[in-house]
């Protein structure tokens, strides 16, 4: 893991990777320097004043000279250190931002119906911004306190070996400390993930404005602030709880610690009490052991924070593993330049991963090249379903999916995917302007400002989007300064023209219009059978007045094909259609 986390930084910032451990090099060396000119510096005012040296100030100056040379020298390259480090960081953030993007945009549609999966991500989100270069910063500071720890080591090691024994004794049990709680506290996270999650789900639903009105108008507010408050007083219990401890255990390691320093201390002085080190030897000695002390603690720590950062990459690295199922085939066959032959669903079961209830039942199905086939059938039934295997967004449990007799998994995804132009009843609002939420719908062509129009005109947008302060250039919801917030039903005519810019052979229009009243629906539906003249098209609509325009209608029921035929042809089998439709008819008389 180790090894991943320094490949990542050293793909986003081989650059700066290398200026830093240049840096780490000569920070490592510096701090020597310092303490030899304080022993020369000590025992030549000594000198001075016991008269053993009569030369002048001036040696002493130069001493002291130097010594504020050296000082400002580690003051500039600390700078230098600091800002590369920072630098280094916001590069590899980002970097490890867009890897995560990445990922999340090429795992299967199914995976965001786990609620592991978001336990993953959630675990993943929080580590992938820091932790690569939290791994790589400790590297350096081990080998930089790894180098200083080895020249105060030699140096105490001249002096006399017990001191650099009590060293080692005074710094490893609060290393060890550290060790275990890192454990502790990677076990906790992973435990409590789920909680935090709810947690932050309870947040989001009391500042999103998607549940400001709710919260309001059935006084939900307090309601929901008194479960947030629940959920972080439970995390807080537990993290306090073992932070507590943690705090035991290191006061216990410093007392050990204080006084093998301090014994040390006492060792050195008596060694220069009789006399066989000189008063400036034991000084130097002394700031060896201490900053010995602080480098070894460093590198131990460092070292711990490398494994404790071992144990929670693999939050990362979990997610970051994950196998997407939908995949290119290995040859792909290009998809067809027009449909010929149509669009044939063969004995298709589906069942979502969390349930072992069959979505889609033995469905067998064909569109004509050309056609237009409305599908209904109560909510739940399999529809919305039905147009996700099309687009392949899953891929069936059995049966085959195939346009023109080629299987689409044999198709590249991509490629498979840009020739259907698809509004979900679900569809998003982007908090773009006009136009580029228009364009959305075909971004590798970079549609120009008349297909955006045209398309808005189909969708019977193009007045709404002319009457707003900036037409096309207006930015659309409350998110950022100046947006203008729609309607449903404005929103949905974006969204319909969004999937009226995309010249694809296949259109599916998934409750595309249930937020229009029924003038707006029919003018809609008279447009769009005008742009889909010579393409194959599949609607999905409650409205049977709209449903009647298709050249064909299948009804789903219980997640299977009940029956199939045009509007005449289903009413005189008075069948489950022609129950629907009477239903409805009788509403609106």
């Amino acid at each position: 893991m180790l090894g991943r986390a320094v490949s990542f930084v050293w793909k986003s910032s081989r650059g700066l990777t290398i200026t830093n451990l240049l840096l780490t090099v000569i920070q490592g060396l510096l701090p020597l320097i310092p303490l030899y000119l304080m022993k020369l510096l000590i025992d030549s005012v000594e000198e001075a004043i016991t008269g053993a040296d009569t030369s002048s100030f001036g040696h002493i100056a130069l001493l002291i000279g130097i010594m504020g040379a050296v000082a400002l020298l580690s003051a500039l390259v600390k700078s230098i250190a600091g800002i590369v480090e920072q630098t280094q960081a916001r590069v590899v953030t980002d970097y490890m931002q867009d890897i995560l993007h990445r990922k999340s945009i090429d795992v299967d549609l199914g995976y965001y119906e786990d609620s592991k999966f978001y336990d993953t991500m959630h675990r993943a989100q929080g580590e992938a911004p820091y932790r690569p270069t939290s791994i790589v910063n400790g590297l350096i500071r081990t080998i930089q306190s790894s180098i200083s720890l080895l020249a105060m080591v030699g140096l105490l090691l001249s002096f006399h070996w017990i001191v650099a024994v009590v060293l080692v004794a005074a710094a490893l049990p609060g290393v060890l400390v550290k060790l275990r709680f890192s454990k502790i506290n990677w076990k906790w996270q992973r435990k409590r993930t789920e909680t935090e999650r709810k947690a932050w789900y309870k947040h989001w639903l009391l500042t999103s404005v998607g549940h400001a009105k709710e919260l309001r108008l059935f006084g939900l507010g307090e309601h929901f602030r008194i479960m947030y408050m629940n959920l972080r007083a439970i995390l807080r219990t537990e993290i306090l709880g073992i932070a507590k401890r943690r705090a035991a255990a290191d006061l216990a390691t410093q007392a050990v610690a204080t006084l093998l320093i301090y014994g040390s201390l006492a060792f050195i002085a008596k060694q220069a009490f009789a006399g066989l080190i000189t008063i400036g030897g034991m000084v130097m000695y002394f700031q060896a052991f201490q900053r010995g002390l602080g480098y070894l603690k460093g590198l131990l720590g460092s070292l711990a924070g490398l494994y404790e950062g071992n144990l929670f990459l693999s939050n990362l690295f979990d997610f970051l593993d994950i196998k997407p199922s939908i995949v290119d085939p290995a040859e792909a066959k290009p998809f067809p330049a027009s449909i010929c032959k149509g669009i044939v669903f063969d004995h298709v079961d589906f069942n979502y991963s969390s349930s072992n209830k069959k979505v889609l039942d033995d469905v067998s199905l064909r569109i004509n090249p050309g056609e237009m086939l409305a599908l209904v059938g109560e909510n739940g039934s399999g529809k919305t379903t039905f147009v996700k295997l099309l687009c392949r967004l899953y891929d069936p449990v059995s049966g085959i999916v195939s346009i023109d007799n080629t299987s689409i998994k044999n198709f590249n995804v991509e490629e498979h995917r840009s020739n259907i132009g698809v509004i979900f009843q679900d569809y998003a609002r982007y908090h773009l302007t006009a136009a580029e939420n228009i364009s959305l719908g075909d971004i590798k062509h970079s549609p120009d400002s008349s297909l955006i129009r045209l398309a808005a005109s189909a969708a019977g947008a193009d007045s709404l989007i002319e009457n707003l302060p900036n037409g096309y250039d207006t930015v659309l919801g409350r998110s950022f300064k100046g947006g203008m917030e729609l309607s449903i039903g404005e929103w949905q005519k974006i969204a319909l023209a969004r999937a009226f810019i995309r010249d694809a052979p296949i259109v599916v229009l998934d409750e595309p219009t249930s937020a229009l009243d029924a003038k707006a629906e029919h003018a809609v539906f008279i447009k769009f059978r005008e742009l889909v003249k010579g393409k194959t098209s599949l609607i999905i609509s409650h409205r049977f007045s709209t449903v009647r325009m298709a050249d064909r209608i299948a009804v789903m029921d219980k997640g299977r094909i009940i029956e199939h035929g045009t509007h005449e042809e289903l009413m005189k089998i008075k069948g489950k259609y022609c129950e629907m439709y009477s239903i409805q008819a009788i509403a609106y008389s």
